[in-house]
């Protein structure tokens, strides 16, 4: 049965922390920091935070890059952990190693892009579904059966995904050499998986 999306009064005491990577600079959107794109009157990232949470992830880390300064004043990210990537211009890669680095006891992160509005708590939650408490968890959603966001990764995990997590691969090295292990969970019918990465995407905004 599918779990219903719920908010969390106390992240701390939710096994599998949210990990959201909004660290990027925009550069084909002409520099704009994809964390302050707007998006129903508010900062996209705003919106990402909140369907970590209410798909009932907790605590939830933020990995900020580009204009971290200005995501932190216009932003609001009460209660999140904050962690700040000084080598994202690198890559996605070098914000999940920063994102995993940061968590501290959680037996699970729930690793979710700021950049895919269309993924809210709804797929969060199936997806967090599927952890039954097991550090070596592995689970993603997928959209027509194809593998996307958010992804899963048991605690055990972490640190062989940080090792292969280069350049803007993130973690499709390590997950391309465990596809068999993805437990796939379909959110086709309760996400859409567009990216945000071009001026034409903007129009996808609200």
């Amino acid at each position: 049965m599918e779990q219903t999306p719920k908010k969390h009064t106390e992240e701390a005491a939710a096994p599998v922390a949210g990990l959201l990577l909004a660290a990027g600079g925009g550069r084909r959107l002409g520099g704009r920091p994809k964390a302050l794109l707007p998006h129903r009157g508010r900062p996209l990232v705003e919106h990402a935070v909140r369907a970590l949470r209410e798909g009932g992830c907790g605590p939830v880390h933020v990995v900020l890059g580009a204009a971290a300064g200005q995501v932190r004043e216009r932003a609001d990210l009460a209660g999140c952990a904050v962690v700040e990537n000084p080598d994202w211009a690198q890559g996605m890669g070098s914000s999940l190693r920063a994102g995993l680095a940061s968590l501290d006891g959680p037996g699970a992160a729930l690793v979710l892009l700021v950049d895919q509005p269309g993924i809210g708590a709804r797929a969060v939650a199936r997806v967090l579904a599927e952890y039954g408490g097991s550090r070596s968890a592995l689970a993603a959603a997928a959209y027509g059966g194809r593998r996307g966001h958010p992804v899963l990764l048991g605690a055990d995990r972490w640190a062989e995904v940080a090792r292969d997590a280069v350049g803007d691969r993130g973690a499709r090295a390590y997950l391309r050499a465990h596809e068999e292990e993805i437990a796939l969970v379909e959110c086709g019918d309760v996400a859409e998986p567009y990216d945000i990465d071009t001026p034409e995407d903007l129009s996808r905004l609200e």
